[in-house]
């Protein structure tokens, strides 16, 4: 990656598709926890005092239900959070 790229200026699903690819190259299931912990629907279930369980199946699964989960409209109001994240971690493990 150029050192002149600002990664955060990127367009939101080139961002978390870079950091998912990176993820999923690594086999880094702790990402993908970390990313569903601070979601809006997980958000939900902790503020009503449950949970959503362990995140089981394969990597790809769980890509595949991360893409889903952290597309730009689902994201919303939080975007600015998971840009910062998927920008960390692009930085961190490239």
């Amino acid at each position: 990656m150029s050192d002149d790229v600002v990664l955060e200026d990127l367009p939101y699903e080139e961002l978390r598709d870079r950091a998912f690819a990176i993820a999923e190259d690594k086999r880094d299931i702790g990402f993908f926890v970390d990313l569903f912990n601070h979601s809006p629907a997980m958000i939900d279930v902790q503020d009503e005092g449950g949970s959503l369980g362990e995140i089981g199946g394969s990597i790809i699964e769980t890509v595949r239900a991360a893409r889903q989960a952290f597309g730009e409209e689902s994201v919303g109001a939080l975007q600015p959070l998971f840009v910062a994240r998927f920008a960390t971690y692009i930085r961190e493990n490239s």
